[in-house]
This record gives structure tokens, C-alpha cells and sequence, in this order.
């Protein structure tokens, strides 16, 4: 309740800048409740063990990549409900239950990311079914151009299948690890780098993160 409380204060602190601040709300990754992710039906692919982010969807490319220097206050993930021996099965092969947080890193050569900025995890479990919003209650720094990704270090049901191929997701693993599901891959600490090297097509991982700009002055006359 207290996160919440903070969250919606300092989107009513946003809301009360004048137009000339330039301060925004923004949805990093766009709304994430209009995508469906797998679970419960078969196939029911769950995202495991990895930092990831989508690289394009609906013809969008590098649209979970910040437009502006702010803070991040919230996340949101989209949650399938998997069976109960969906869910066991899960439990039992991908070290216990299911948590994510999101990640903000610095994009590098190469397909490196270093992480400079990490939310805590948030257990996933009695959420399933839903769309669901994390407030933060310290908000992540992030500059224009830092990339936000969604980090697992068990599992989450929050993975849309059956789309075109021009949706393009990424994940922290060995290019010849890229099958390697149940294999420790979360970037987990600061300063961590990590290269991102597995692409996988035709899916698309529903989450976003909401952030508010700096404001900017206005330009002097």
C-alpha cells in the first residue's frame, strides 16, 4: 500500500508541472495488457532463467529502449494462469517459484549489456491470470538510450507465441547455449555484463515499465 501511495504521488506531482517542465509518462515497452501470453494452453512456454527483452514487435523496433532520461516507478507484466501440474512441473525444473523484476542496462558493443539498475524480484505466483502492476518504492534512474529488460531468475508465464517473425526477443545466453532453458543466465547484479547472443522469433515478452522524464526548461529566449 505504501508503494502504491508513493507511486500515484508522484504521478500527481507530474500531472501539476507546468507545460513548459517537459516532464512526461511514459510506457517503456507500450501496454502490456494487450498481449496474451501462452499458458494456460499447449504449448504453455514460459520465459526461464534469463534477462531478456524484445527486440521488435508490431513492426516497432527498440521500443524498450528509454526515449529520455528519468525515473522508472512501476513495472507490469502479463501473466498467464499455467495448470497446477503446468505450474509443478515448472516449480520442479526451474528453481521454485515463479519471480521476475526488470533490469535497466547499458547497451555496448557486440551485444553487451552491463547492468547499472535493478528492481527487486516480485513473486509471481498469486497473480496468474492477470495483468499486474509493480510500483516501486525506490524508482530506477535510467538515461535516453538505456535499455529496460525483463529479468527471470526461475520462470514467469508471461510469453505471447504464434506471432509473425517479426517479433524478436533476446536473452543473456551462450550463442551455443540458446536452447538451454533451465541453465542459470539472469543478470542479477550491478555492473554485470553480459553478451546477448540468443534471438528467438515469433513471441513476444509481455512486460513495460512506466517512467517519468526529467523536465526539461524551457529554451531561453
Amino acid at each position: 500500500m505504501k508503494a502504491n501511495l508513493l507511486v500515484l504521488a508522484a504521478l500527481a506531482a507530474l500531472l501539476a508541472l507546468p507545460a513548459s517542465a517537459g516532464a512526461r509518462i511514459i510506457e517503456i515497452g507500450g501496454a502490456s495488457s494487450t498481449v496474451q501470453p501462452s499458458c494456460p494452453e499447449s504449448p504453455c512456454e514460459v520465459v526461464s532463467r534469463t534477462t531478456a527483452f524484445q527486440v521488435a514487435a508490431s513492426g516497432k523496433r527498440n521500443f524498450f529502449v528509454a526515449p529520455r532520461d528519468g525515473r522508472i516507478v512501476a513495472w507490469t507484466i502479463a501473466l498467464g494462469k499455467p495448470k497446477k501440474v503446468q505450474t509443478e512441473f515448472f516449480q520442479e525444473n526451474l528453481g521454485g517459484a515463479a519471480q521476475a523484476g526488470i533490469t535497466v542496462m547499458k547497451q555496448g558493443d557486440r551485444s553487451y549489456a552491463r547492468v547499472l539498475a535493478r528492481s527487486p524480484l516480485q513473486t509471481l505466483t498469486p497473480y496468474f491470470g492477470q495483468t499486474v502492476q509493480f510500483p516501486l518504492t525506490t524508482s530506477l534512474p535510467v538515461a535516453k538510450g538505456n535499455l529496460v529488460a525483463l529479468t527471470v531468475p526461475t520462470w514467469a508465464p508471461s510469453l505471447a507465441l504464434g506471432l509473425g517473425r517479426g517479433s524478436v526477443w533476446k536473452a543473456s545466453r551462450e550463442r551455443d547455449s540458446c536452447d538451454d532453458t533451465q541453465t542459470q543466465s539472469a543478470q542479477t547484479d550491478i555492473n554485470d555484463l553480459q553478451q546477448y547472443k540468443c534471438k528467438y522469433r515469433t513471441a513476444r515478452l509481455a512486460y513495460s515499465a512506466t517512467m517519468i522524464s526529467t523536465p526539461e526548461p524551457p529554451d531561453a529566449d
